[in-house]
């Protein structure tokens, strides 16, 4: 896996450039949940040995939001310190799920604070639209492992041992085959099907800011691929909506948009009902062509919620724990994240992700019509948000970890624009 970028990167930038790139050869040594909490500590270590003590303006301090989310997750520790108290869980299981927190939720941290090193959004952009590329080239042969009823997974990497969530997170899976239809979905370097159309979604909006013809070429197939053989229903909504999202915060100001939304909103006030209603039979029609998916996870939701509610209403349980045969023994409060943290972390633990999220939009929306990492940095802020429906944010973090670096550097711009536009305003002395 060479080199394919036509600009010099520095140290802190190669590191993420290979780590990656070099995603589907982590895939076959069954690393890829290794390799995001290791480079987030190093380049952590690697910012602190550089920073810590240096004298810095106001305009070079950390951006709020930054501060919010290391906050958010310092309480996420905290409330895991405490569950585990609470529930009398043991010296041991408390070392494991410290352990857990910091391959975790920590990643949710270190990711936007590491975005201060010299890491241009350039490299990241690039690296999304090669990991694009291979996943182009590379599908026909996994197609073919469908066509010749090879086994779904070849093997599990033993590097398990080291610990994790579970064998899937390690495994090398060529297909899957979805056990209500039959038919074959693709995962890919990732633990489950619906994983890689976060991912996917993840590289498009990459792939929409690369700069160079050819690779933005590249990166919009490979990340679109990965929706479609994801065969995930919120992949697509989502990809939908960030695109429509894209489109609204770089035209909004512009005259032509309200001219043409005017005649859209006098119709839709016209039709309004019928709009609803089709809107509601869609969603329907998506429930139950996946039905069985769809009942479980209401059935998760609803063990999470009442248990929550019963047994640890501030701090929460401190561990994930297993879900009986009717939800065909998944963890409680998984395919969700506010559901998950209720259970796990408790209200405590839901409320400082909320507050991390309105800090981060709040910060970047003013700033959506100047900036265009502000733009993106809403529109990654929006797909986490998305998928905290659907999945659980701490288990994939090792997945999406380059759209946390592009977060941060969108709010340490936008802080640098809010100086610059101060200082503009500021009287010159005479």
């Amino acid at each position: 896996m060479g080199k394919k970028t036509d600009f010099e990167q520095t140290a802190d930038e190669k590191i993420v450039w290979f780590a990656i790139v070099g995603t589907y050869g982590f895939w076959v040594l069954g690393a890829v949940y290794l390799v995001a909490p290791v480079i987030g500590w190093v380049l952590f270590v690697r910012l602190l040995s550089r920073q810590l003590g240096e004298a810095r303006g106001p305009a070079e301090q950390l951006p709020l939001p930054l501060l919010a989310w290391a906050a958010a997750m310092g309480v996420m520790l905290l409330s895991l310190v405490i569950g585990h108290l609470d529930m009398g869980l043991g010296l041991g299981k408390l070392i494991k799920s410290s352990i857990g927190w910091a391959k975790g939720w920590a990643l949710l941290a270190l990711f936007p604070l590491v975005a201060r090193l010299e890491i241009r959004p350039a490299v990241i952009y690039r690296a999304a639209c090669v990991v694009c590329r291979y996943t182009v080239l590379f599908f026909p042969l996994f197609v073919a492992a469908w066509v010749l009823s090879l086994p779904t997974t070849l093997y599990v990497s033993p590097l398990k041992l080291v610990g994790g969530p579970g064998p899937e997170f390690f495994s090398v899976s060529l297909y899957e085959l979805d056990p209500g239809s039959g038919a074959p979905r693709w995962r890919l370097f990732t633990p489950w099907a619906p994983a890689l159309g976060m991912l996917g979604n993840l590289y498009f909006l990459c792939a929409l800011e690369e700069q160079d013809t050819r690779w933005r070429r590249w990166g919009i197939a490979g990340s679109l691929l990965m929706i479609v053989i994801s065969k995930s229903r919120l992949a697509m909504l989502c990809c939908i909506g960030l695109y429509g999202l894209r489109w609204v915060f770089r035209y909004y100001r512009h005259p032509g948009t309200y001219f043409l939304a005017t005649p859209v909103l006098l119709l839709a006030g016209f039709l309004g009902g019928s709009i609803v209603e089709k809107v509601l039979d869609g969603v329907e029609a998506i429930k139950s062509a996946r039905a069985d998916s769809t009942r479980v996870r209401e059935a998760l939701a609803d063990i999470a919620i009442e248990r929550w509610w019963n047994e640890a209403i501030w701090w929460g349980h401190g561990i994930v724990e297993r879900g009986p045969h009717m939800v065909e023994y998944m963890p409680i409060g998984s395919h969700h994240t506010w559901y998950g943290l209720l259970f796990v972390k408790g209200l405590v633990g839901a409320l400082a992700l909320m507050a991390a999220f309105l800090v981060s939009l709040g910060a970047l929306l003013p700033w959506v019509a100047r900036l265009p990492s502000a733009r993106l940095g809403v529109s990654i802020l929006c797909l986490l948000l998305f998928y905290t429906l659907g999945e659980n944010l701490e288990i994939l973090a090792y997945l999406f970890w380059p759209g946390l670096i592009l977060l941060g550097r969108a709010h340490i711009e936008s802080r640098a624009g809010a100086f610059a536009m101060q200082n503009r305003r500021q009287p010159q002395a005479i």
